[in-house]
């Protein structure tokens, strides 16, 4: 199985340390953000692993190359200009291939247990074709209103009580519909899918951060000092 870590973006919130610095390789724990998910990945059973970038991907891909030092294989979907996540996604689907795979937001930090994912994804089909993590809303602003009902199915909703946390096990069928190349957001295929009955998901009421400023990016490193989880023991 594959999996998809979302690094294109610009980090404008993160300025100035992302003026020269690609986002995900911002140091957290002793380590870059980016490095994470990759160990976390390969842990979890992970090696073929695609990463996007635009902005600084020069940097990225000079700073992990191959991804040999971790045991994974990185191969890289350069972008240019940021296509938003769907754009990315579908962009990097011929790096992908036909079967299901992860994907992770570049710029999270969760304790969330990557084997429940990769198990998730090989339930799903063109028929299910997307297990999205969720959390809940209240305190993390951005982001769509998700719902979440009875049987596990996830649409989208105004006032709903769960945002999406960047984690998810996608099928590539989920994106046929989206051009590859131009910019192209989550929302509308979550809401077009989630409409079908075509997403599952699940509740995560762990540790999660959304890296998007300066603030976070140190109260995490803090976060991490403080339990122990420093780049000696990862």
């Amino acid at each position: 199985m594959k999996a998809m870590i979302l690094a294109a973006g610009r980090g404008e919130r993160m300025r100035p340390l992302t003026d020269h610095t690609p986002k995900p390789l911002l140091p957290v724990g002793g380590k870059p953000l980016i490095v994470w998910h990759i160990e976390a990945l390969a842990r979890a059973g992970i090696r073929d692993i695609v990463i996007n970038h635009a902005w600084l991907g020069e940097v990225l891909e000079a700073a992990l190359g191959d991804g040999a030092r971790w045991g994974v294989s990185i191969a890289w979907s350069r972008e240019g200009e940021p296509l938003e996540t769907a754009g990315g996604i579908a962009t990097a689907l011929p790096l992908l291939g036909s079967e299901p795979f992860v994907a992770i937001n570049g710029d999270i930090h969760a304790d969330f247990p990557l084997e429940r994912l990769i198990a998730a994804a090989k339930g799903l089909d063109a028929d299910r074709q997307a297990h999205l993590v969720l959390i809940p809303y209240p305190g993390h602003k951005a982001g769509a209103a998700l719902a979440l009902d009875d049987e596990a199915r996830v649409r989208v909703a105004l006032g709903a009580p769960y945002t999406f946390s960047g984690l998810a096990a996608y099928h590539p069928a989920l994106f046929k519909g989206v051009p590859p190349h131009q910019k192209h957001p989550l929302l509308p295929v979550f809401a077009s899918a989630g409409a079908a009955g075509r997403i599952r998901g699940e509740v995560h009421a762990g540790a999660w951060t959304d890296v998007g400023t300066p603030e976070r990016l140190a109260e995490l490193d803090r976060q991490l000092a403080s339990t122990g989880q420093t780049s000696t023991q990862h």
